[in-house]
C-alpha cells in the first residue's frame, strides 16, 4: 500500500503542478497486457496473502485487451471456480502464480499454463503502452479527481475496524 500511495501522490502532485490529466492503469491489467493477443484467457495473479490474490480476468478480441472480470481481491479457490465456469484455457502470470500453484492445480478442471519468465512480472513497457491506448481513447482523470484504488483495505484499517467492533460488542455486553 505504501508504494501505491507514494506513486499516486507523486503523479497527482505532478498533474496538479503541470495542469495535466492522469491516466490510471490498473496493475493487474498492465500485467495481463504482457501476454499480448493471446487466444487464451489471461489471469494475472498477485499474492495478497491469506490465500487471496489481486487479479482480473482478461482476453483479447480483435487484438484489443478485453476485461472479462474487473480487478478484484479474491480467494484462490473462488478464482478457480470463476475460471472453471468460463470453460476456456487460462494462462497465469504474476508473483502469485508460484505461491498458489498447488492450490490452483488442485482446484482447476480447465486447461491452464503459466507465462514464461520474461513476461511474468510487471513491466513499465506494458503500463506505458496501455497508458497510450487509454489516452487515445480519452480515458483520463483530472489530477484533482485522482484517488488510488485499493482492492482490499490496508491491514491497519482492518485492524482498527476489528478493534472498534470488539469494543462495541464489549460495551453492548455491559449494558
Amino acid at each position: 500500500f505504501t508504494g501505491l500511495r507514494i506513486g499516486s501522490a507523486t503523479a497527482k502532485g505532478l498533474g496538479l503542478a503541470l495542469g495535466k490529466p492522469l491516466i490510471e492503469v490498473p496493475t493487474v491489467e498492465a500485467l495481463a497486457y504482457n501476454i499480448y493477443d493471446s487466444d487464451k484467457i489471461i489471469c494475472p495473479i498477485m499474492d495478497a496473502r491469506r490465500s487471496q490474490v489481486y487479479t482480473g480476468i482478461y482476453d483479447y478480441e480483435d487484438h484489443v485487451l478485453r476485461i472479462l472480470e474487473d480487478q478484484m481481491a479474491i480467494g484462490v479457490t473462488d478464482l478457480a471456480e470463476k475460471l472453471n465456469l468460463l470453460g476456456r484455457e487460462v494462462i497465469f502470470l504474476g508473483d502469485g502464480a508460484p505461491v498458489y500453484r498447488d492450490l490452483l492445480e488442485s482446484s482447476l478442471i480447465i486447461p491452464y499454463s503459466y507465462a514464461p519468465a520474461h513476461v511474468n512480472k510487471q513491466r513499465a513497457a506494458a503500463v506505458g503502452a496501455l497508458g497510450e491506448i487509454y489516452y487515445a481513447r480519452g480515458i483520463v482523470v483530472s489530477a484533482e479527481a485522482h484517488r488510488p484504488e485499493y482492492l482490499r483495505k490496508p491491514q491497519a484499517e482492518r485492524e482498527r475496524e476489528e478493534a472498534v467492533k470488539s469494543a462495541e460488542k464489549t460495551e453492548g455486553e455491559h449494558l
